[in-house]
Parts: structure tokens; C-alpha cells; sequence
């Protein structure tokens, strides 16, 4: 889109439940902040999927965009009237962004987020690669390593359920995939590159398992940060990617999309986020 005057009076927000943790407010006003954009708002909205339909169809005048966290990645998507074709690969839409002439377009900034957050860690190539988990993170993560993994990607998952889940998405993304046992997840901390997509907690116990060479950890977690996992992994000298460096980079391209500005203002967007966590 076009970007905006500096001072027009402009609306954006972050829809999910529950919706008081995001720290999407605090990196979209430092982006606002420092591309000048006075006339910028930006709140959160406890949303669920019910409200979802009455909530878009609600929305007046001025609307910029909106971000989506859990449960509204796929509800939102029979609202739209398009969305992109790497939202589509994951069936996830994260970033609506309302055109001027009234159009509601979706997409998906969490995939290229993921591949920018190992690019600006040096990881632009891995010939193999380790995904720990099966849910929503996972297929992001699936569709991120399709662009950057050349070899085989393992997944460990805890249930047949969840092993077909993910047999599914690597059929869809055309990526090889191999599925093993979380009681065999020891093995993928071996990995050029392992991708924990699990809630706070699950991997702390395969923290004692860290190799003494490790490679690199991609966390998706950052709020309790460090995990077990990644304190361990970078003592032993292991590159680490956090859950804030993803937040951030996908946060970034949505603040592209929806002001028409760019570069958004990664250093201060990152840096406010890190304010944030400290003070909680």
C-alpha cells in the first residue's frame, strides 16, 4: 500500500484470546514512534473466534490493519476477500491489511519472519534440520525450513494424531519429512538446525542432553526467556534464536504492510520489546 501521511489519524491492532500478554502493542508504537507516524494507534482487543465475525464487520473508517494470534489465524480467513499465497500454504493468516478501496487482504509474516530472524543469525542454509512439536508453530515452521533446508527435516511429535498432522503439512509444502517419537527427542538436539515449537516447560528436560558442540536453537518461546533448553545450549557455545527475534521480525513486516513505510525500524522495535519483557 501507499504510505500514509505522518499525521493522518490511522487505526491498527492485535486480535486474539487471551490477548493481555501480546507485546505486539509495544514493538508497532516504538515502529509508529519512529517513523513519525503521530496520527497511529495501536491496541489490543480480547477477541475469540465467536466475536471475530462481529468484530471485522464492525470496524469503521481509518482502519489500517490488524495482526492475528491464536485461536483467529484460520477463523479469520472466510472474512477476507483475499489472502497470500503463503498464508494459503498453512491454512494462517496472521496480517490483514484494509486497502483504500475497501479490500481485506491476509497473509502471513510469520514464515518470512522465522527465515529473517536465522538470516540475521548467519543461518541461511541447513542440509537437515530438527522440528520439536506438532502444533501451529510447527507448520510455520515447516514452511520456513522449505526455503532454507535442502535435506530432511525430522519431526517429533507425541501422538499418531499429530504425526499425521505434520505428514500432511510436508506433503502440502513438498518438503521431506520424517516423524519420530518425543521419546526419541534427545536425537534432534544433534541437528545443523532444531526448531522448538513447544509450550513453556516441555523441552526443559532435554536441556541435560545439549550436545557439547551444539549448532544452532531456534526457541519460538520469550516470555519466561531464557528456556531451560536455550540457557543450556548457549552456555555450550550454540548459536540462539529467541521467540523475541520472531515476534519482532514478523512484526516488522507488518508494520510495512500496513503504513507502507520501509525498512520499519527493527533496532527500536527489538529494543522496546526487550524493555517490555524486562519490566514484567
Amino acid at each position: 500500500m501507499p504510505a500514509a501521511p505522518a499525521t493522518d489519524p490511522r487505526r491498527a491492532g492485535v486480535l486474539g484470546s487471551p490477548i493481555a500478554h501480546s507485546l505486539s502493542p509495544v514493538l508497532h508504537r516504538a515502529a509508529y514512534a519512529e517513523l513519525g507516524l503521530t496520527g497511529w494507534t495501536y491496541d489490543a482487543f480480547e477477541v475469540d473466534e465467536a466475536a471475530l465475525p462481529g468484530f471485522v464487520a464492525g470496524l469503521g473508517q481509518g482502519w489500517a490493519g490488524l495482526s492475528l494470534t491464536m485461536p483467529l489465524k484460520r477463523a479469520v480467513i472466510p472474512l477476507l476477500d483475499e489472502i497470500s499465497p503463503t498464508a494459503a500454504s498453512v491454512d494462517a493468516v496472521n496480517t490483514v491489511v484494509f486497502t483504500e478501496d475497501g479490500r481485506a487482504t491476509g497473509d502471513n509474516t510469520d514464515i518470512p519472519g522465522m527465515v529473517a530472524a536465522l538470516r540475521e543469525h548467519g543461518v541461511e542454509k541447513v542440509e537437515s534440520a530438527a522440528v520439536l512439536g506438532a502444533g501451529a508453530t510447527a507448520s510455520s515452521a515447516l514452511a520456513a525450513l522449505a526455503r532454507i533446508c535442502t535435506g530432511e527435516i525430522t519431526c517429533y511429535v507425541r501422538s499418531e494424531a499429530r504425526a499425521a498432522e505434520m505428514r500432511g503439512w510436508a506433503e502440502r509444502l513438498e518438503v521431506a519429512v520424517r516423524i519420530a517419537d518425543w521419546s526419541r527427542a534427545e536425537e534432534a538436539l544433534s541437528a545443523p538446525l532444531v526448531v522448538a515449537t513447544t509450550p513453556s516447560g516441555t523441552t526443559d528436560a532435554l536441556a541435560a542432553a545439549v550436545p557439547e558442540a551444539p549448532a544452532t536453537l531456534f526457541d519460538v518461546l520469550y516470555d519466561p526467556w531464557p528456556t531451560a533448553l536455550a540457557a543450556r545450549w548457549s552456555a555450550g557455545g550454540g548459536a540462539v534464536v529467541g521467540g523475541l527475534d520472531l515476534l519482532v521480525h514478523q512484526a516488522v513486516l507488518q508494520v510495512e504492510q500496513m503504513t507502507g513505510r520501509a525498512p520499519a525500524p527493527l533496532a527500536a522495535m527489538r529494543n522496546a520489546g526487550e524493555r517490555a519483557l524486562a519490566d514484567r
